[in-house]
């Protein structure tokens, strides 16, 4: 334990909901849901405002309409997640070297690596220059926790939310502790909490005077003997530079269940390429390939195969999903799909059997057969799915430039043009396969309206007064 609050946690404040706030000037100040949307979701993040009705992470997002049903209900923009959250990193690895990210929004620092005095004051100012760069870059807020330890600098930060900075002075710890619940300590899940109830241990007081060796018994030596140290305030774990991953993967959970075999196996290819995107983005590969299958019944069932060695080759991926995927039987209803590739390494190696029996079966199919003179060979089949414009989502019109998706359905989608340093926009409606409307992507939120405001595509003309209707789409609302 340190003498002195050293140990900085940095939690950005709602953080999807408020990057999209900032990057929608329409939606600032109003309820924001980011989150699966159809009625098997589950709300990412929710901001202050939708926060007041009682929406909650991790709330299902069929709950959270019924409490807040006025809010903006976005899909999540992880590309523009990750661009903010390198900005603010940036400015933690300024600090000190040793910078422990938890995740897109949150991280642990050691203020002493980086020179800072082990002084109250210093660590303090540190802390609250912080926060106005991280305004300042970001246009974004984060709450701040300073403590002689990692898990009272994350108390710190929980207790400063949002947007404030506290202090835990070093030898204040168990009488802060004392009176909170014992789900505050890490490592305390649902099934701990609920077998200290049953010894009548609630708050964290409760569990340091219960002793090192009632809680052993309760819960095993590890846990136990670590959860008493952490009741009196102890924890001794250092700030770690670098976390290395164990797995990498991806899962979509599908608004219908999928009976037919076809588009399940369509939706577990493109699982595998997003999977390999993140591997290759992690700069890593893989040796074991596993996928998850969630039936209509809320079963689960989880397949494996290890690959002769690692790789990042997405058609070796897509090969071995594919082939697990042939074990399982899904013909009552899938509702959930995920790929995932464990045995991570630094290094590939091409995995030469599995592409030589791709090509046996191949051969064994016929497909191999060289095309007769004259005639040409006929390209494989794709099956194209119907384009999908979900809520939040960047779009380009080539008249009307950047903008967002509001909405969709019965044929037609709704678009807010406006970008992050603009006044609320227009929004206009046109139909759901019109030529002149594309996916886009986000506009950054850094470095102020010269970079961020221009959209991707200009408008061809612009009045005062909005311009005349265009053909491809009818103004519903100016708000």
């Amino acid at each position: 334990m340190r003498r002195a609050p050293t140990i900085l946690h940095l939690d950005m404040d709602a953080f999807y909901a408020a990057a999209e706030q900032a990057a929608k000037p329409s939606l600032r100040g109003k309820p924001v849901v980011v989150g699966g949307i159809g009625p098997r979701g589950v709300v990412a993040t929710a901001s202050y405002e939708a926060r007041v009705f009682g929406v909650r992470s991790a709330m299902p997002t069929a709950q959270a309409r019924r409490l807040c049903p006025n809010a903006a209900y976005l899909s999540p923009r992880f590309t523009l997640y990750r661009q903010v959250s390198d900005a603010v990193m940036e400015l933690l690895r300024a600090l000190s070297p040793l910078v422990e990210p938890l995740s897109l929004d949150e991280a642990f620092v050691d203020l002493e690596a980086g020179g800072v005095p082990a002084e109250t004051a210093a660590a303090r100012a540190v802390g609250e220059r912080l926060r106005r760069d991280i305004r300042a870059v970001t246009g974004l807020t984060g709450s701040v926790g300073l403590a002689g330890a990692k898990m009272l600098a994350k108390i710190a930060s929980e207790a400063a939310k949002p947007d404030g900075l506290v202090v835990i002075e070093p030898g204040t710890e168990r009488e802060l502790l004392g009176p909170m619940p014992v789900r505050t300590l890490p490592g305390v899940g649902p099934a701990t909490a609920e077998a200290l109830r049953r010894a009548g241990i609630h708050t964290v007081a409760e569990t340091a005077e219960a002793g090192e060796a009632e809680l052993v018994r309760l819960l095993g030596k590890a846990h136990g003997t670590g959860l008493y140290a952490m009741a009196l305030g102890q924890d001794e774990r250092p700030v770690v530079a670098e976390r290395d991953a164990k797995s990498v993967s991806v899962e979509d959970t599908f608004e219908v269940d999928l009976t037919d075999r076809t588009r399940v196996r369509i939706e577990m290819l493109r699982l595998a390429d997003r999977c390999v995107q993140r591997l290759r983005a992690a700069g890593r590969s893989g040796r074991t390939v596993v996928i998850k299958v969630r039936n209509y019944d809320f079963s689960t069932l989880t397949r494996s195969e290890t690959l002769r060695g690692p790789t990042d080759d997405p058609a070796v991926v897509r090969e071995a999903a594919v082939r697990l995927l042939e074990t399982v039987d899904t013909t009552g209803g899938v509702r959930l799909l995920g790929v995932g590739v464990t045995g991570l390494a630094d290094f590939t190696q091409e995995d030469l059997f599995a592409q030589m029996a791709t090509e046996r079966e191949t051969e064994e199919a016929g497909g191999a057969a060289e095309p007769e003179e004259g005639t040409a060979a006929q390209p494989e089949a794709v099956v194209e799915l119907p384009r999908r414009w979900y809520p939040g989502l960047d779009v380009v019109h080539e008249e009307f430039g950047a903008g967002w998706v509001q909405g969709s359905g019965v044929g037609r989608v709704t678009v807010r043009f406006e970008t992050p340093w603009s006044a609320p926009g227009r929004v206009r409606t046109f139909a759901v396969d019109d030529p002149a409307l594309r996916p886009g992507e986000p506009l950054t939120l850094l470095g102020g309206p010269d970079q961020s405001s221009a959209p991707a595509i200009r408008p061809k003309s612009v009045s005062a007064g909005g311009g005349s209707e265009s053909a491809a789409g009818a103004e519903i609302s100016r708000r």
